[in-house]
């Protein structure tokens, strides 16, 4: 007779073992991915940084160069998301306002989606062209300069570098359309005295350059395309905000120095959402330099985007791996300096904040489908790449959330800086290995 004996291991030592297996999991997707840096024939001509992190197992995959600092470009909005997320209530406080007498008097808060190009919001419009009262505007709580930390100052008639200002109107741009042979339409209407003709230049296509310094506008003597649409940024100020507001509104708009008294109330707007979704989609500059100022508002009566950043920094983002250098909301100036790491922890953040993979993955351009990422990627109606793009002359990032076809969600963040090669070589490697990873792991 055979006894059957039987081996029983310790009740510790299956976790034990899932551990190790996990661990060697893990190697064998570093192991891999590695080898797809190394075999790139691109990334071996300029700094790369890389971060995969495995969201369920809140566990770091891969890391290149990711604890180095990387100019982030366009990245740097996922900063200015997650402090929206934090500090602004469900609707924009789009002004602030008290009654006296026969007179309503407004401060601006920063809000950019009063008459915006693309949200269309006309709430705090309607709120004050439908007063009865006279309307004053109290200027002066904006501390900053018009044109942000470090940008470039050579693009200020470029559509994504407008003016930072307390209350934005229309993206603090002028907008010029074709309206027939040979014709434009000018919006807002106050600046078409402004607009001349440069009959010395007779070459080209038609196109619009502001002044510097003033709101003078020229425009080559050549006709207009029937496709031909322009925004310029105009040269802000207290008393060219009045009058925009007055031509508008259609309706006198006076100029005051109030300090915000103590009952002032706030008037609210738009669905925060919606602008968040409106700055990440189309990465617009002007909507996420204005979120700033709405942030710093929930704090201070003065709006200031450095004093907003510290205050987001010291209560809001002390979890970053690395301290980082971050100077605006839209990621235009040169000087903000992220790591891949920090890149990997905001996202995480945010994914935990919104609490909602669909809801978050809306707010995101996603690979072949819409937003930055529409072109990137094959086209899709199942993408499997939701991230933010960041891009500079020698600059373009990705940073976001790659699901796997095992069903796994990964958070990447894929730096460039300082290549000289077209940008459209780094992309198609970008998504050579983003890709390899949603189809291996």
């Amino acid at each position: 007779m055979f006894c059957k004996i039987i081996f029983k291991l310790p009740v510790l030592a299956l976790p034990s073992l899932c551990l190790l297996f996990g661990c060697a999991t893990n190697k064998m997707i570093a192991k891999k991915v590695d080898k797809q840096f190394k075999q790139s024939t691109v990334i071996r001509h300029y700094m790369v940084g890389f971060a995969l992190y495995d969201l369920q197992e809140k566990k770091m995959l891969y890391q290149r160069n990711a604890d180095q600092y990387f100019t982030p470009a366009s990245n740097t909005k996922l900063y200015t998301f997650y402090a929206a997320l934090k500090m602004l209530p469900e609707n924009m406080p789009a002004l602030k306002y008290v009654e006296r007498n026969d007179s309503l008097i407004f401060w601006g808060t920063g809000d950019p989606s009063f008459l915006h190009s693309t949200i269309k919001s006309k709430k705090a419009y309607n709120f004050l062209g439908e007063s009865k009262k006279k309307l004053f505007f109290a200027g002066g709580r904006y501390s900053g300069n018009a044109l942000g930390n470090g940008w470039s100052w050579d693009d200020y008639n470029d559509y994504y570098q407008p003016e930072i200002t307390e209350f934005p109107i229309a993206d603090n741009m002028v907008t010029a359309k074709f309206a027939g042979v040979g014709k434009i339409t000018i919006e807002p209407k106050m600046f078409r005295p402004l607009f001349e003709l440069d009959s010395n230049k007779t070459t080209g296509d038609f196109y619009v350059i502001r002044n510097l310094t003033n709101n003078h506008f020229t425009y080559n003597n050549v006709n207009p395309q029937p496709n031909y649409k322009q925004q310029i940024p105009y040269k802000t100020s207290l008393e060219t905000t009045v009058a925009v507001l007055a031509d508008t509104l259609h309706q006198p708009v006076k100029l005051i120095s109030l300090k915000m008294p103590k009952d002032v109330k706030i008037f609210y707007g738009e669905k925060r959402d919606t602008v968040l979704k409106h700055m990440l989609l189309p990465s617009d500059n002007f909507i996420a330099e204005q979120l700033l100022l709405v942030c710093g508002n929930q704090i201070n009566d003065t709006l200031n985007t450095e004093v907003a950043i510290k205050y987001m920094l010291k209560n809001y983002m002390s979890f970053l791996p690395d301290p980082p250098r971050w100077v605006d909301g839209s990621g235009l100036s040169r000087k903000n300096l992220f790591t891949p790491r920090d890149m990997i922890s905001i996202l995480d953040s945010i994914y935990h904040e919104v609490k909602n993979k669909e809801k978050l993955f809306s707010f995101l351009p996603a690979g072949g489908k819409s937003g930055t990422l529409k072109n990137a990627y094959p086209k899709t109606d199942n993408p499997f790449v939701f991230g933010k793009t960041g891009t500079l002359s020698g600059v373009h990032n990705q940073s976001g959330y790659v699901l796997t076809k095992k069903g796994k969600i990964y958070i990447y963040s894929f730096m460039n800086n300082n290549f000289v090669q077209p940008t459209a070589t780094i992309k198609t490697e970008m998504v050579r290995i983003v890709t390899y990873i949603h189809d291996n792991f």
